[in-house]
């Protein structure tokens, strides 16, 4: 199974993504892997936990984080379509709150468990009795509520009692070749993170980053990601148009437009509303109002 690179945006109005699936996912990624740390919980059931090194099943519930760029299965997978299933997943960035959050001493606890994540960790029924409310009040709450909750269910994490936290020890050792292409889309994905705000970034540079001629690099990014990068950067520059939206409020439409990368107001509408079905001007407007 190849492993493959997923990319993920914050869910809008949001600095994080949060994802719940009441179904069995069909088709989509498998063997996966992305620079967000990434929270899985799982009320009930039995399935295949595969993370980095580590196989094993869970028989009731589960409960784990996944640290930065560790390669896991979809936790779903082999399960056929209809049998109940529900997964609610957060998935977050190291800077998801500026460069320097975690370094607070209050967050010292967090700080730990996040660093103790890259080998992967599996929280016990208790965690799971613990949190689980938490989690789907997520679901629900406005932003600034959802934040506040995030934080309480990291510090619940940071906090379980060592009989309910299992290291499972995924580590990144032997995986070769899939390590190496590892390193590259995450460079790449730096890169694109770094100057997408620039309407002249080209394929060609990008391309460079990765060390490739720009044909091997259209077939590596697309076989990697499942998107041309020109879809890619597209998402990529609405979610952060979304963002400056809301939190530069003295920003105009056109000033959005130009600071994601965008390099003239019509293609700006036409793509913004292809992805939200809104115009800026109404999605600002509607979120506003909230």
């Amino acid at each position: 199974m190849k492993l493959q690179f997923e990319p993920i945006q914050p869910t809008i109005d949001s600095s994080f993504t949060l994802l719940h699936y009441t179904e069995v996912q069909q088709g989509g990624l498998l063997w996966h892997y992305h620079p967000e740390y990434e929270l899985v919980y799982i009320p009930k059931g039995t399935g295949r936990r595969h993370i980095g090194q580590h196989i094993s099943r869970f028989e009731d519930g589960e409960l784990v984080l996944i640290g930065p760029d560790l390669p896991h299965l979809t936790f779903s997978y082999g399960k056929p379509a209809g049998v109940p299933f529900e997964e609610i997943v957060v998935q977050l960035r190291a800077d998801f709150l500026g460069e320097s959050f975690w370094q607070r001493p209050e967050l010292a606890d967090i700080r730990h468990l996040l660093a103790r994540s890259h080998e992967g960790l599996s929280f016990g029924g208790s965690t799971r009795a613990a949190i689980g409310q938490d989690l789907r009040q997520l679901l629900h709450e406005p932003p600034f509520a959802r934040l506040l909750t995030l934080l309480r269910v990291m510090q619940t994490l940071a906090q379980a009692p060592a009989t309910d936290c299992t290291p499972l020890h995924a580590g990144h050792a032997g995986l070769g070749r899939q390590g190496k292409e590892q390193q590259r889309l995450s460079r790449v994905y730096q890169y694109i993170e770094q100057h997408y705000h620039r309407a002249s970034l080209s394929v060609q540079e990008v391309a460079e980053v990765a060390y490739l001629s720009v044909p091997a690099f259209c077939r590596y990014f697309r076989q990697m990601t499942r998107l041309t990068l020109t879809d890619f950067l597209q998402d990529f520059r609405v979610s952060h148009a979304c963002r400056l939206l809301l939190e530069e409020e003295e920003l105009s439409v056109t000033e959005v437009c130009y600071a994601t990368g965008f390099n003239n107001v019509s293609h700006f509408n036409k793509t913004f509303r292809r992805h939200t079905n809104q115009s800026p001007t109404e999605y600002r407007r509607q979120r506003l109002a909230q």
